[in-house]
């Protein structure tokens, strides 16, 4: 049997910026419910970086604390798959899960994250968030020092090497499947005393599950102890596309490395009433970006509420003072 809830507003999306967001509004007597598929982008992670106050916490834990302020304040969780939503006649919205129930909601906030889409390297899927890693401000400390690899996936290559080379003397890009690079480029690398390796990446050297060198196609070993990797950033963009809102290019210059939804820095998309906070909508954030954007989204949904409810009030007050007269 199908049921129906009505919420002032339902998060799509329970990590950091779905619950952040979810809290604000909580916080603010509003009725909230996160709904989450459990499918956390960071899970393999050891542990959360840059965010004051919780440096080092395990992603796993962080989402358990946010749930559990959630609840303090009275908002409610439930872990299911958001099938889709859509906007209903008199206005709102309906989404569907998975389990055949839906929730309405006056106001939706998106918070599905992206999907990281590696190359097709045998052995990367294995050892990401481990020491196969993307991002030198989430994980560079820990690799500090020691022997980094970057495997050139895109235009952000050199720009990563470089960033890599602030950690440790010894980095190695591997060119693999991308053309040479530019004589700047190069002289660049040179300059930083970075090894360029051309020919393309057959897999990964592993031992006592620690990474220990890259494969090349001729069966030459490179040592490494990490490996950078820029993957393709992709939008969870189901929920939202099923709303009318497309996804479209996030840009490097003039390449493409992946894709968001569009919104303005409040988090309010072209769809009047639906907001979107995090990575969907912005990839490059990191887990305490994400928080914050949540709880600015938050805070501007309750605005808007209040300002709808006022409006309302404003016009029964009308009303009455009209039929007294």
């Amino acid at each position: 049997m199908t049921t129906t809830q009505r919420y002032d507003v339902v998060v799509i999306g329970g990590g950091p910026a779905g619950l952040a967001g979810a809290v604000a509004l909580a916080r603010s007597r509003r009725s909230v419910l996160v709904v989450d598929d459990g499918t956390p982008r960071n899970a393999p992670a050891d542990g959360v970086h840059n965010y004051l106050g919780r440096e080092g916490t395990p992603p796993g834990e962080l989402l358990a604390i946010g749930r559990a302020e959630l609840a303090s304040y009275g908002g409610a969780l439930r872990q299911a798959r958001v099938d889709a939503a859509e906007a209903l006649p008199d206005g709102g919205f309906r989404v569907a899960l998975d389990g055949g129930d839906q929730v309405d909601a006056r106001r939706l906030l998106v918070t599905t994250g992206l999907t990281d889409e590696l190359p097709d390297v045998p052995g990367l899927a294995q050892r990401w968030g481990r020491d196969v890693l993307h991002c030198p401000y989430c994980h560079g400390w820990e690799v500090r020092d020691r022997a980094i690899g970057v495997l050139a996936c895109g235009p952000m290559a050199v720009h990563q090497t470089s960033l890599m080379r602030q950690l440790s003397e010894d980095v190695t890009v591997f060119l693999h499947q991308q053309p040479p690079l530019a004589d700047d480029q190069a002289e660049e690398l040179a300059a930083r005393g970075v090894r360029v390796v051309e020919g393309e990446v057959a897999g990964l050297e592993v031992v006592d599950d620690r990474l220990t060198g890259v494969r090349l196609g001729s069966g030459e070993v490179v040592a490494v102890e990490a490996l950078a990797v820029q993957p393709r950033f992709v939008a969870r963009g189901g929920v939202a596309e099923s709303l009318g809102l497309a996804t479209t290019d996030l840009l490097f210059g003039e390449h493409s490395i992946g894709s968001r939804v569009e919104a303005d820095p409040t988090g309010a998309t072209a769809v009047p009433g639906v907001y979107v906070a995090g990575n969907v909508t912005d990839p490059m954030a990191q887990v305490v970006a994400s928080a914050a954007a949540g709880m600015r989204a938050g805070s501007v949904i309750n605005a808007d509420l209040v300002a709808e409810e006022t409006r309302s009030a404003v016009a029964a007050h009308r009303e009455r003072s009209a039929a007294r007269v």
